[in-house]
């Protein structure tokens, strides 16, 4: 069976690849081998898929179903296969394999069409909420995490270039900026977090209802974890005309409900809502950049 990557995958790591990248090019060889190595039964290609990997449907030798997932290494598969590992299977998708040299996640068969998002918008909010209350705990001793502060820091350089070049939005950036000064001045205490986490990322399972998938872990406060959420859906958001109070409800309903500082949740969504703004005007997605950029302005 052929490997062939989404065009959702190869748009996505398109914007990204350093120069002369060629993982997508050797993709299927790669995918080839570590199907065999394991002795995995093909299913399909998961499509649209995600924009950071190939995820494969497969049966194991004793046809249990699985998910074979594939990433370069920029994404840090390795990174997110400790944080399956800690979690062990609570709230999170359980790891298959304890360890592999190629680089590949065998995970647990979720049901990759169900994700919360099919919800309606509030219960869809607290059952996401739900489950990344479960990811909060402390990282595992001797950790090699990134933390917050050093991945907006990298994040923080970017933005200062775009304002640059994009006067429109220095603005923005500014008040971005010195929003995540003042958070890492004084940060809680820190634990393990998700990373990336919004509703697509927490797909229906069978041990439990819901499970998250997909992270890019980080060590820091629950508030930036909980940033993203904040702004899913931004799509229909910005297009109601109550968009911004409808934004403060969920600040403050979702600080609440998992026991967050309002002001800090808030500061954080704002810098997030930025970074992704920017970084969406500097790849060529001008449509998502201004949504966000205008997202970020009501707080």
């Amino acid at each position: 069976m052929g490997f062939e990557p989404p065009p959702r995958l190869v748009r996505a790591l398109g914007e990204t690849a350093p120069a002369g990248d060629d993982w997508l090019a050797q993709l299927p060889t790669v995918a080839e081998r570590a199907v065999g190595r394991r002795e995995l039964t093909v299913e399909r290609v998961q499509v649209p898929g995600g924009r950071s990997s190939l995820v494969v449907l497969v049966r194991r030798p004793d046809g249990t179903p699985a998910v074979l997932k594939l990433a370069p290494s920029r994404a840090r598969p390795e990174s997110e296969r400790a944080a399956l590992a800690h979690w062990a299977g609570l709230g999170a998708v359980q790891l298959l394999e304890a360890d592999a040299d190629d680089g590949a996640l065998l995970l647990e068969r979720l049901h990759p069409d169900v994700s919360v998002r099919s919800l309606p918008e509030a219960k869809a909010l607290l059952e996401a909420a739900g489950t990344l209350r479960r990811l909060w705990v402390e990282p595992p001793a001797g950790h090699v995490f990134e933390t917050v502060a050093e991945r907006t820091g990298r994040q923080a350089v970017a933005m200062r270039a775009s304002a640059g070049t994009e006067p429109e939005t220095a603005p923005l950036v500014e008040s971005a900026l010195a929003a995540r000064t003042e958070l890492l001045a004084e940060p809680p205490a820190h634990l393990l977090l998700h990373g990336t986490f919004r509703q697509s990322k927490v797909l229906a399972g069978e041990r439990m209802p819901w499970l998250a998938v997909g992270p890019d872990p980080v060590v820091g406060e629950s508030a930036f974890d909980l940033a993203r959420l904040v702004r899913d859906r931004v799509e229909d958001l910005i297009a109601s005309p109550s968009g911004p109070s409808i934004t403060r409800r969920r600040i403050k309903r979702l600080a609440e409900s998992l026991e967050v500082d309002q002001e800090r949740l808030r500061g954080w969504t704002l810098f997030r809502a930025v970074e992704s703004g920017v970084r969406a005007l500097r790849v060529g997605r001008p449509k998502d950049g201004e949504l966000l950029l205008e997202f970020a302005g009501w707080l």
